[in-house]
């Protein structure tokens, strides 16, 4: 696979690349002056399973709180970069443990390089960026719009700018609104560059649109031996880019760990109230560090065939279900008990 001969960069006490885990990554939209705002999300971004993040540094009162950001945390912070190329320098001065720039808009090369030198004397990455909506117009005009194929050429002209710099501490990202151009542009770069990537569909949109772009889009992608980090780009709270990054992930087989709750899609024979139940179950275990599956069925149809292939499981009668665990009926539960029982068993386990 691609993502286990890509190189290997350190972003603080993160391994990317090389076949290591594929890192979830996730966006403040606090403003990142704000140190206590700032530092509160990521707190609860660590909570959710970020490995991680990354702050937009647009002034120099942004830079220099990361410091003190860099206090109260406890993974990486990735300054986010755009036409300065002297808060690049201070947010690396004042901590950062990588940043994103795209060499296009910082400027001229002599400022290109000033940016590279401080990032090689402190080897700190820099992860170049490229999106769709940037594109320059001359590789438009010679692909007749934008294309996967242009996006990949900025890219590696971005890269070859630095590496002209002689410094290789790099990683890639190629992004797009449009998910199946962004999906072409990962197979086309993927093989041409030693540099991880980092994946993710762009603007995707609001909770629900933008987790079935980004599950197919990342799921493609992924499933190609492509990635290795990825965030989930929504309109939201970032906590639930962590959540949906981390289903796309076990979904595709590429980590393990937590709860993972299956629950029917309801019908006439459902007897009790199933689509309240299972929601309040997801949000029971969402901090649960057990990898075990949990069944919510809501007949008694499938409900205990399909709640046998589960580490425990509720499967629902006339008002009250049955409690199986480890494909054994134990008793039944009155609806009203249904998850404190649950919850119960759970902490058993």
């Amino acid at each position: 696979m691609y993502r286990d001969n890509t190189k290997v960069v350190k972003i603080g006490n993160v391994a990317i690349g090389g076949g290591n885990k594929i890192a979830i990554q996730s966006m403040t939209n606090t403003k990142t002056e704000d140190v206590k705002a700032t530092v509160e999300q990521i707190l609860a971004l660590e909570k959710a399973g970020c490995d991680i993040v990354r702050s937009t540094v647009p002034t120099m009162e942004a830079a220099k709180a990361i410091a003190e950001i860099k206090k109260q945390i406890h993974i990486p912070l990735v300054a986010d970069i755009h036409f300065d190329y002297r808060l690049a320098i201070a947010a690396m001065e004042n901590g950062a443990d990588k940043i994103r720039i795209n060499p296009g808009n910082i400027g001229s090369a002599e400022k290109i390089k000033a940016v590279v030198d401080v990032a090689k004397e402190r080897n700190i990455p820099i992860r170049v960026g490229v999106n769709s909506g940037s594109l320059e117009k001359d590789l438009i005009e010679k692909y007749g719009g934008v294309t996967a194929e242009g996006i990949v050429e900025s890219a590696l002209d971005k890269v070859k700018i630095i590496e002209d710099m002689d410094y290789d501490n790099l990683v890639i990202s190629i992004k797009s609104s449009d998910v199946m151009m962004c999906i072409k542009a990962h197979e086309l770069i993927a093989g041409k560059t030693p540099y991880p990537l980092h994946v993710g569909i762009t603007e995707s949109g609001t909770v629900l649109s933008g987790n079935i772009k980004s599950a197919i889009g990342l799921g493609n992608i992924l499933y190609q031996g492509i990635g290795d980090t990825i965030r989930v780009s929504l309109t939201g709270d970032p906590v639930e880019e962590i959540r949906s990054a981390k289903l796309i992930l076990k979904t595709l087989g590429l980590r393990k760990g937590g709860v993972t709750v299956v629950s029917c899609p309801t019908c006439g024979r459902t007897q009790i109230d199933l689509i309240s139940l299972a929601a309040k179950v997801e949000d029971m275990v969402k901090d649960m560090d057990m990898d075990i599956k949990v069944a919510v069925m809501g007949c008694a149809v499938n409900g205990p065939g399909e709640a046998r292939e589960a580490d425990i499981g509720i499967a629902g009668g006339n008002g009250e279900g049955l409690l199986i665990k480890k494909g054994e009926i134990i008793r039944k539960v009155p609806e009203n008990e249904i998850l404190a029982v649950l919850k119960e068993e759970l902490e058993r386990l």
